[in-house]
């Protein structure tokens, strides 16, 4: 899955992931009007204005980004309705050529992290069938529990040819209260005759670990084990990038956190290869932005489309000034 992945930011010229992260103060009021009269102000009248929300900007968008990534959590919400909205917008956007990246960040060990790996990349026996429950293309996985919650999804990844974001230095202001943390040389490190080691930050431990994963499970070029680096901590990117030289970077904080183009480029490899950036509310909200006011919410969609083309250009120039 990794090298379609890359085929398709090549494709499109957008190393670009949406997130499909829908709140219902982001649906315009003729959709949620709509949805409402149909089922009521209840949760699978949420269910359906979501739905609808999500397939036009895909409409929009689908040529001319190679992916998206809808966080459960937007649709978890609203209970089963909402998952079912979940379904039908990975099932849509994947008949619509797009790589989905199913935003879970699950982490738990033993039989429990192997059904979440079923269930969001695998395929599930009942009796003698089986059957995809979500059936994402990527999912994000946190690693504190260490590998036996990550083991359980490399196997699926390994059966069914998909692959891993794995949370290694998040965008989020407080993400240093652990992550940042410094640890000692590990007792290992000092038997092998490297005592006095520099203390070291938590996240550079698991970058490491990330890429020696990675190392193991490669697609033609990258792994399809990749890593969570925030856009807001530019210089921990680079040191970042370098420690997983293989494994693509995925790059939230874009836009509406704070990130730009040109804090982006030491995520990128010489190559221009190696990272993916999402965008969450910065696009599929765009048309609440006074820039791309003029679309109105009946143009939602088309908005989001530009605020794609515009994030594209900001890239793309902050790598080509480089």
């Amino acid at each position: 899955m990794i090298n379609q992945l890359i085929t398709k930011i090549k494709e499109t010229g957008a190393p670009i992931v949406v997130g499909l992260d829908p709140m219902l103060k982001f649906v315009p009021e003729h959709i949620t009007k709509r949805a409402y009269a149909e089922l009521g102000e209840t949760l699978e009248g949420a269910g359906e204005a979501v739905w609808q929300y999500n397939k036009t900007i895909v409409d929009n968008i689908y040529d001319v980004v190679p992916a998206v990534k809808p966080q459960i959590a937007m649709y978890e919400q609203f209970g089963i309705p909402g998952l079912a909205a979940f379904k039908k917008t990975v099932d849509y956007c994947k008949q619509k050529g797009l790589v989905v990246i199913g935003d879970i960040k699950r982490g738990d060990i033993g039989s429990t992290s192997e059904a979440y790996a079923v269930g969001h990349l695998g395929r599930v026996r009942v009796g003698s069938n089986s059957y995809y429950g979500f059936d994402e293309d990527f999912a994000t996985v946190n690693p504190y529990l260490g590998s036996d919650g990550v083991n359980p999804f490399i196997k699926v990844c390994k059966e069914e040819k998909k692959g891993l974001f794995i949370l290694v230095k998040t965008s989020n202001p407080s993400s240093g209260e652990f992550q940042d943390r410094l640890v000692k040389a590990q007792a290992a490190e000092q038997d092998a005759g490297q005592g006095g080691l520099p203390d070291r930050p938590l996240y550079e431990i698991v970058g490491e670990q990330v890429a020696r994963w990675g190392e193991e499970h490669m697609g033609d070029s990258y792994s399809y084990i990749g890593a969570v680096v925030g856009a807001t901590y530019p210089e921990m990117g680079r040191i970042l990038r370098k420690i997983m030289p293989k494994n693509y970077i995925l790059v939230p904080g874009y836009g509406a956190q704070g990130g730009k183009g040109k804090d982006l480029v030491h995520f990128f490899n010489e190559d221009g290869l190696g990272a993916i950036v999402n965008s969450s509310r910065g696009i599929i909200a765009a048309y609440q932005q006074e820039k791309y006011a003029s679309f109105g919410p009946e143009h939602f969609g088309e908005a989001s489309r530009e605020a794609v083309l515009d994030m594209r250009k900001d890239i793309a120039d902050a790598l080509n000034s480089r």
